[in-house]
């Protein structure tokens, strides 16, 4: 069975096996995460959500007091994918750290493991929430279904009996009460509400529960992915019996570290404009000195299905922007930028807005999701230009470096001395309480 493969895989995982670009790729989604999520952590939708939540427990709460350790993954799961900041993974069409990393974190805490177990923990869980995106789309999100909420709990969950060293058994029965938790409609992403959010916290804590249910003792089934009634058949192909293919393609991609391939993001939106978002400021940024805004007639954006549908053209919420591509065009041309401080609509966003022409590309659509791509065109009333961007910035084919990192970190958290990365990079010399209580130190002085 598939879960009982996913378990196999997540218990036999050792550090000492794990080879040396995984450890540093590690490293650099724990570095991205804690960028986001400190920023996150101040955001409307984290400060109510924060106040659901007794601060009183072992694992930190990033920014804020220490949790209970279900309600500490379930708050840093929301500060991280708040911003549309955060990781993602291409092929699996989802966001892992969000889920995986607040699972991780906060039992890394309560446990007391050392550095070294808290990064094979997130690589398992990132192993199983990408291995389930890929095997489960495209046909899951066009089903309605967001993976991140969805795929992202059964990543959540191994990362958690992985900080845990739970057994063969209990990571089954995890594994399980994981797929009957797992939850997440793209609908509260496309209709801008802080749902999304949601999405994120709650696949982190159900991980939890469902490893802490298990380690007592608690069933799950064992057949949650590929039973007659489990996962696959009610979340992804639910027209037919669900057929060996999903096992083949799970034996197929578990062989490879799928952590590699997940790419960091810096436009604070959906990762299907940031192709559009990157060729428009590459068109404009070269004729901005020779044409006037108000020169322009219109706005061409030639791209795949998927980009082209998120086309809303009068979105209400900061949430709606992230999601419109008219919106954050007309931002990029308004501001030269496009960055967490110019999310918002004004009548010259709007009119800007009006100008652009969104065309679905069928051969744009045949190279997803090897390719993002978009073709930008700027028309005046004398000339036309052009640019065409296939991969967005920081996709592994065009990946962010130590420095690009390092300046998100500062970008979006300019008060936290940045000696705090050098920790990370010494992160297996630790016990994880001890670091996380200096780390935290640093973060709540500097949002003081």
């Amino acid at each position: 069975m598939i879960t009982e493969k996913f378990a196999r895989h997540v218990v036999d995982m050792d550090y000492e096996k794990l080879p040396e670009e995984v450890i540093y790729k590690a490293k650099q989604c724990f570095t991205d995460f804690l960028a986001v999520s400190i920023k996150g952590s101040r955001t409307p939708s984290s400060k109510i959500v924060e106040k659901l939540f007794k601060c009183e427990g072992e694992s930190t709460v990033l920014g804020s007091d220490k949790a209970n350790c279900k309600d500490a993954s379930l708050l840093n799961g929301v500060f991280a994918h708040c911003l549309d900041l955060d990781d993602g993974h291409r092929f699996a069409q989802l966001h892992p750290g969000c889920a995986v990393i607040p699972a991780a974190l906060c039992l890394s805490e309560a446990c007391n493991i050392t550095g070294k177990e808290f990064l094979t923990s997130i690589v398992a869980g990132y192993q199983v929430s990408i291995v389930m995106g890929m095997i489960s789309n495209p046909q899951h999100r066009n089903n309605g279904f967001h993976s991140t909420g969805t795929c992202g709990t059964f990543g959540a969950a191994a990362a958690s009996c992985k900080a845990m060293k739970l057994g063969f058994e209990a990571t089954i029965n995890a594994l399980g009460l994981a797929g009957t938790q797992a939850a997440g409609l793209i609908e509260s992403d496309h209709a801008g509400s802080m749902g999304k959010h949601l999405h994120a916290g709650k696949a982190a804590q159900s991980g939890v529960i469902s490893a802490l249910l298990a380690k007592n003792g608690f069933t799950g089934a064992h057949s949650i992915i590929g039973g007659d009634e489990g996962f696959l058949k009610a979340m992804v192909d639910f027209k037919t019996p669900v057929n060996r293919k999903y096992e083949i393609n799970m034996e197929k991609f578990i062989k490879k570290y799928h952590i590699l391939d997940v790419y960091f993001k810096k436009y604070p939106v959906c990762r299907h404009l940031h192709s559009s978002v990157e060729a428009t400021l590459e068109v404009y940024n070269q004729i901005s000195d020779r044409v006037k805004i108000e020169d322009i007639r219109s706005i061409n954006i030639k791209t795949y299905k998927i980009a082209s549908e998120h086309n809303d053209y009068h979105p209400l919420t900061v949430e709606g922007i992230r999601q419109s591509l008219p919106v954050t065009i007309a931002i990029c041309i308004l501001k030269g930028d496009l960055n967490l401080n110019n999310l918002e609509i004004n009548p010259d966003v709007t009119s800007i807005a009006s100008k652009v022409v969104l065309e679905r590309n069928k051969d744009m659509d045949r190279h997803y999701p090897e390719l993002r791509p978009s073709k930008v065109t700027i028309t005046t009333d004398n000339n036309s230009y052009t640019y065409r961007v296939d991969l967005p910035m920081g996709e592994p084919e065009h990946p962010f470096d130590e420095r690009d990192l390092t300046n998100k970190f500062h970008e979006l958290n300019p008060k936290v001395d940045l000696d705090v990365l050098n920790t990370i990079n010494e992160l297996e010399s630790f016990k994880m309480r001890d670091f996380m209580d200096t780390l935290n130190r640093e973060f709540k002085v500097a949002l003081e």
